[in-house]
């Protein structure tokens, strides 16, 4: 039986269509929700097109009360029934309550080579250190920001003459292959890491 899985987006969501587009055959997952935390995501109209179900849960009425809104947000969750929870620029830091009650079914998707550059401005910050390569790191996620076991992780190489757009276009192209590759794997309950060079 596939498992279910839940995107949780704030934006365009173009890590959720390559995770619903690799979703096919002999995969061993299938989409069940895509939630987005504002109904302007453009991810939602993209899940929509793929017939996929959406909901929305709006952090602004819950301004203040963090865990007011994670409850809507696992109410809505539960009555998906993932199995597993991919958050796909998912921009809302999440309480330790919450990521406790889904630990060890929830992965991320970030844009650096973690352990570096937790938190936001990453292509900025690598340029800034004069680094020679950067990229995107796939998680689990647990109460600690950016933190957790990795699952995965794709290289660029930095490139004279690059800025932080320039950088990150480059990076979400080995985001759209790698968080699939993990996705793939943890569903089939592999929890070895994907290295893309």
């Amino acid at each position: 039986m596939s498992k279910r899985v839940a995107i949780l987006l704030s934006g365009g969501g173009s890590n959720m269509v390559a995770l619903a587009e690799s979703m096919t055959g002999d995969h061993p997952a299938r989409p069940c929700l895509v939630l987005a935390n504002s109904e302007r995501a453009g991810g939602l109209q993209k899940a929509a097109a793929r017939g996929i179900p959406t909901a929305v849960v709006d952090h602004r009425p819950f301004r203040g009360d963090r865990p007011a809104f994670e409850a809507v947000l696992n109410d809505r969750l539960e009555a998906a029934r993932p199995d597993i929870i991919c958050l796909a620029g998912f921009m809302r830091v999440l309480t330790e309550g919450f990521v406790a009650r889904w630990q060890g079914r929830m992965l991320n998707i970030h844009p650096s080579l973690l352990p570096k550059y937790r938190g936001l401005e990453t292509h900025a910050r690598a340029l800034a250190a004069g680094d020679a390569e950067h990229g995107c790191t796939v998680h689990e996620v647990t109460p600690a920001l950016d933190d957790g076991p990795i699952l995965g992780q794709a290289r660029v190489a930095i490139e004279p003459g690059d800025t932080a757009e320039t950088l990150a276009a480059r990076v979400l192209i080995m985001e759209h292959r790698l968080y699939p590759a993990v996705l793939r794997r943890f569903a089939a309950g592999d929890r070895r890491p994907v290295f893309l060079p």
